[in-house]
């Protein structure tokens, strides 16, 4: 894993690449990189900072440079064995053992028909001396991340958005667009980007730059195209073994030539592949958090410690356990910092100290369950529309009355939070509403009314058109069942747009890759290819995958209620960061600038400072996009936003 960068006919193109890759060294402290070439009238730079994970000798140094292509790589291939073979039986010779030469040759041989060949995660630039052109790449699920600004014919690109605003000194716009849509969903979409100038390339796509100006863009993977294919696998009567698929995968995330661990929250996710990676290497060490006992109580947090240590004792893993109890004063704008663009999820901080007290114990890749809720319906939000379609059943005066009922409840008194009310008082907010209205309810942070009330009036046509991109985005599909429309649409937007964002940043700030062995073509390809009736079972989410991981993990561990990755906000929020929260309220750089309106705020803060809502996640994320806002537009030329 590493950072990668580089510049296509840009203006001191030498000078401001070498400035994107020292941006990214927490990416790849183990060695840095740089290639120049004439183009045109101008020059192409590649850089590059390594992570070293497989050949740790000088033959995988990048960007690697072979018979008139140049390479600047970040990530690994799983099937880089079998696509050496195949290479080799065609008379290729290589001189070391890296993937990233196995891409270099296989791009040489096959260009972009290579692509859909591909099994792993990736972003890469390559360009060819003889043609000057300069193709950039991304994997097919948007795992690695690959930024991108264009001005005039020139082209600047890194693996992270914080290098091009270092590239251009600061002097990037603000989206308006974009930090509506993070207020909406606690991060920004995979399609949206926080700088009104730069891009992100989307996942399964690449572009192609020529020295005329000319840029192509192409697809080479739709994850709509393979969930329909799995459709009709299944109409056709045809089953994956998905316990040996799941295995598969999680063997191949094991290769490395470093030590390997795994995330281990004694869930199923985790546990399950942690149980497959001890069977292939015995001994191998797992990482868990717990909270403070005070903490883990006011946010009626469910026990996952005990779970974890269960599994650890069971499978010889050398489990380490980290109390998340952070000076989050502190970490709140580092984190930021780090994550690139406004998330609210405090999940990336967990990640963060994990990664860091790995790397610390020499452990430079850790396992994660990331991407299996998405796939195989494990959230709650996916049970809670399914009811929410029988509950519609009930007659609309009791309906009324429990509403009712549930709304003079208080979700927390001054020393515990009741979970039950909140996820029932969350439950009402979407139970009524049309399926794609409800499904977006069901996991985003306010309505339409709410988010017009938060923001500056002049961007109601922004949030209309925020809200119109996720129905189109939901709609878009050719499936006929509600449950895998529902997974569709969060592994195309909530996956790559949340999850797989802040696990990247927040690893590699750490210099620890993370690798996610359900994110990966074959699983996909697998959890879509079964009906939504066989992933959620009466009130079981899941199911499919429990089925699968009976064959290796106890049933206790299997059934065991729905674990949680994430903090006590709660906590915080009425001790930690009460007073930060009434600067940023009262005084605060997005209400100063009119985006976010105080008195709006002001309610929030009330509502959940009486315990009679619980806000906390929506006063956390305003806090995040306060830091990041900060930091935005901290130049000596304020950055200005763009309502566009």
């Amino acid at each position: 894993m590493c950072g990668i960068a580089g510049t296509y006919r840009w203006p001191d193109g030498k000078v401001v690449t070498d400035r994107l890759t020292d941006t990214l060294a927490h990416r790849g402290p183990d060695g840095a990189g740089r290639y120049g070439h004439p183009v045109g009238d101008g020059e192409v730079q590649l850089g590059h900072r390594r992570l070293s994970i497989i050949d740790l000798s000088e033959t995988g140094a990048q960007p690697m440079v072979r018979d008139g292509l140049a390479l600047t790589y970040n990530g690994e291939l799983y099937n880089a064995p079998e696509l050496r073979a195949e290479l080799e039986s065609a008379g290729v010779r290589f001189r070391g053992t890296s993937d990233t030469e196995v891409l270099l040759e296989a791009w040489r041989r096959w260009g972009t028909d290579c692509l859909p060949r591909l099994r792993g995660m990736f972003a890469f630039g390559i360009f060819d001396e003889r043609t000057g052109e300069l193709v950039l790449v991304r994997d097919q699920l948007g795992i690695k991340p690959l930024f991108l600004l264009r001005r005039g014919g020139g082209l600047v690109f890194a693996s992270e958005l914080k290098a091009l605003a270092t590239a251009t000194g600061g002097k990037l716009e603000v989206d308006d667009a974009a930090l509506v849509a993070s207020l909406l969903y606690y991060w920004v979409p995979d399609s949206r980007c926080a700088y009104r100038e730069a891009e992100k390339l989307p996942p399964g796509s690449w572009m192609r730059f020529r020295p005329d100006g000319q840029v192509e863009r192409g697809r080479y993977w739709n994850l709509k195209d393979v969930a329909a294919e799995g459709q009709e696998r299944y109409r056709s009567g045809e089953q994956p073994d998905l316990a040996a698929i799941v295995e598969e995968s999680t063997k191949r995330h094991l290769m490395s030539d470093v030590p390997v661990a795994t995330f281990l929250s004694g869930g199923l996710d985790s546990s399950y592949l942690t149980a497959i990676a001890a069977r292939q290497q015995p001994g191998i060490s797992a990482y868990t958090i717990g909270f403070r006992a005070e903490d883990a109580k006011f946010e009626a947090m469910p026990d996952d410690l005990r779970y974890a240590r269960q599994v650890a004792q069971r499978f010889g893993v050398d489990l380490h356990e980290i109390e998340i109890a952070p000076n989050v004063l502190d970490l709140l704008p580092q984190m930021t910092h780090s994550l690139d663009e406004p998330i609210g999820d405090p999940a990336a901080i967990n990640t963060y100290l994990i990664c860091q007290a790995a790397r610390e114990a020499g452990v430079k890749v850790m396992l994660s369950g990331m991407g299996a809720d998405e796939l195989f319906a494990g959230y709650r939000k996916h049970l809670a529309n399914l009811i929410a379609l029988r509950y519609q059943r009930v007659p609309r005066p009791l309906r009324r009355g429990v509403s009712a009922a549930v709304d003079r409840l208080p979700v927390a008194t001054s020393r515990r939070g009741f979970r039950s009310v909140r996820f029932a008082k969350r439950f009402l907010s979407f139970a009524d509403l049309p399926e794609e209205t409800a499904f977006r309810r069901s996991y985003t942070m306010y309505d339409k009314p709410e988010l017009l009330a938060l923001v500056n009036p002049d961007l109601a046509g922004t949030v209309d058109d925020v809200l119109t991109e996720h129905a189109d985005v939901y709609e878009d599909n050719e499936l006929d069942d509600f449950v895998n429309r529902m997974c569709l649409a969060d592994a195309r937007m909530f996956l790559p747009g949340l999850n797989l964002t802040y696990t990247d940043r927040s690893s590699m700030a750490a210099s620890t890759e993370v690798r996610v062995p359900y994110v990966d073509v074959e699983v996909v390809k697998a959890a879509f290819a079964f009906p939504g009736d066989r992933k959620i079972v009466g009130r079981q989410s899941k199911a499919v995958l429990k089925e699968a991981a009976t064959s290796i993990l106890p049933r206790e561990i299997v059934h065991r209620p729905k674990g949680l990755f994430s903090a006590p906000l709660r906590a915080w929020m009425s001790r930690d960061l009460a007073p930060l929260v009434r600067e940023v309220i009262n005084d605060g750089e997005l209400v100063r600038s009119g985006f976010l309106r105080r008195d709006a705020l002001q309610r929030l803060a009330a509502a959940d400072a009486a315990g009679q809502s619980d806000y906390s996640k929506h006063l956390w994320h305003v806090l995040t996009l306060e830091y990041w806002y900060r930091d935005a537009t901290s130049g000596s030329d304020k950055s200005t936003r763009s309502t566009a």
